[in-house]
């Protein structure tokens, strides 16, 4: 039996709003949603060996003294 999903909202940049949507294009032939796209970009971000954690948090604080400088 499948796990029922959590809905919760999110704010991107417009940016990556821009690429997502190009992604869901690419993917047209799988009848892809941003939903979907977000679901298996985080999956790979929280189940792959890698540590991740370092990175992101080096680059919000990258993307904060951007946005506030």
């Amino acid at each position: 039996m499948e796990k029922p999903k959590i809905k919760f909202g999110v704010c991107i940049d417009p940016e990556i709003a821009h690429k997502l949507d190009e992604t869901v294009e690419s993917l047209k032939d799988l009848k892809v949603n941003r939903s979907e796209i977000i679901n298996a970009i985080l999956a790979a971000y929280f189940k792959s060996d890698v540590d991740h954690m370092q990175k992101a948090r080096e680059f919000i604080i990258r993307e904060r003294k951007y946005t506030t400088t």
